[in-house]
């Protein structure tokens, strides 16, 4: 998984999203070595794509993916 891009490591979290949250850590992982590799500082959901797409349930995904290190941002 090290090598995957950047926009393949956000389908794939998205994916995880969609199937209850099913190794949401690794992909985590791998979006943050594709965001180190690609000098990427954020990255940019599509609020369509969420499970929960209110202002709860981004807060909470902001809040869970700063924990792993990573700054998240969201698109209409």
């Amino acid at each position: 998984m090290s090598d995957i891009t950047y926009s393949q490591a956000i389908d794939a979290i998205y994916a995880s999203i969609k199937a209850d949250n099913e190794d949401l850590d690794s992909h985590i992982a791998a979006l943050k070595g594709a965001m180190a590799r690609e000098g990427q500082k954020e990255a940019t959901f599509e609020t369509s794509k969420l499970a929960q797409p209110n202002r709860q349930g981004r807060k909470l995904m902001q809040a869970y993916f700063r924990k792993k290190g990573i700054a998240v941002s969201f698109s209409d």
